[in-house]
């Protein structure tokens, strides 16, 4: 890959298989798991697809602990922390959101895992304004289960790969899932 800012990646799923899918980006395909229940247009709170659209890369986080250093990229990346949730309750005003755990009552995805898929996390700016309560949250670019196992509505890829794509997008790219 060149050293040039992407401002398209495009995200297909495999015809033999829906919770799988190749990302393109430039002349490079990446395999990618995505939701366990393939794509939709419709996406819903808990439904386990990963939604079709266009998405901007808003930011993200890494674990400091799992990187010695900041991520390369030209997208704006900070250390994320042992108290870091993403708050995935439609009853709750902070829904779709970054909050601060613990949260007692409040249904939410904590930031930091031991099982490594968010060591290094992209908001994909799905649902993100104005925030549609109970029509998705917390979805994400991620690092992927081994075997590309399906997400729960993300874009998962090995976490080289992920590295690597991070180098090569910006706040100017944008994601086409579907």
């Amino acid at each position: 890959m060149t050293r040039t800012t992407l401002s398209r990646l495009r995200v297909r799923a495999l015809v033999t298989d829906r919770t799988r899918g190749l990302l393109i980006a430039g002349a490079a395909t990446i395999p990618c798991a995505l939701g366990r229940a393939g794509l939709t247009r419709t996406k819903r709170e808990g439904d386990g697809a990963s939604p079709r659209g266009a998405f901007r890369l808003r930011g993200g986080v890494y674990r400091p602990d799992h990187f010695g250093a900041r991520p390369a990229s030209p997208l704006p990346l900070r250390p994320s922390a042992p108290g870091d949730g993403w708050c995935d309750d439609a009853r709750d005003r902070r829904y779709n959101r970054p909050i601060r755990l613990p949260a007692p009552g409040v249904g939410h995805e904590r930031m930091w895992r031991e099982d490594g898929l968010y060591d290094l996390v992209v908001d994909l700016d799905y649902n993100r304004g104005p925030i549609r309560r109970g029509h998705g949250s917390a979805i994400f670019l991620h690092v992927a289960r081994l075997g590309f196992l399906p997400t729960e509505g993300c874009v998962a890829l090995r976490r080289a790969d992920l590295v690597r794509l991070l180098r090569r997008v910006g706040p100017g790219t944008r994601m086409r899932i579907g």
